[in-house]
């Protein structure tokens, strides 16, 4: 198991973590992207050439249907929600780990003052943000 870093998802979790949102009810590819940026607080985005492979290899598996047109609308099977009981730990771990992302990257964004602006998980924000929270911690240094 992987978490998301530096804003990617291993291939595994991704299965298991769309195989549980469709679970919650049938979705869309585009709905998972979605529901993953929203629990990432926008940090993290699967393309749609990571999602819809996943998709349409949990759909050979038998893990879900998916409608003929487009867009389609997969559904959980019973052979999918068998897979996602034997995996449930697995599942909620990564997805508890999503929601602790999106949580964190709030309060930075509510730290920096930047509320509603997406932060960029590359390099350059990663290490904007480490400098500004070194700056920080040598300020309240001085200050004691």
């Amino acid at each position: 198991m992987a978490a998301p870093a530096q804003g990617k998802l291993a291939q595994g979790d991704l299965r298991l973590v769309a195989l549980a949102l469709i679970a919650e009810a049938p979705r869309r590819g585009y709905e998972v992207i979605k529901l993953i940026e929203k629990k990432t607080a926008d940090w993290y985005s699967p393309g749609p050439s990571i999602v819809y492979p996943t998709l349409a290899n949990l759909e050979e598996a038998g893990y879900v249907t998916a409608s003929a047109d487009p867009p389609r609308l997969f559904t959980i099977t019973d052979d999918g929600r068998a897979y996602l009981k034997q995996n449930r730990d697995l599942a909620d771990v990564v997805l508890n780990r999503l929601t602790a992302l999106g949580e964190r990257v709030s309060r930075w964004r509510r730290a920096l003052g930047t509320d509603g602006t997406r932060l960029e998980p590359d390099a350059d924000s990663t290490e904007s943000l480490t400098e500004i929270l070194a700056r920080a911690a040598g300020d309240l240094q001085q200050r004691k």
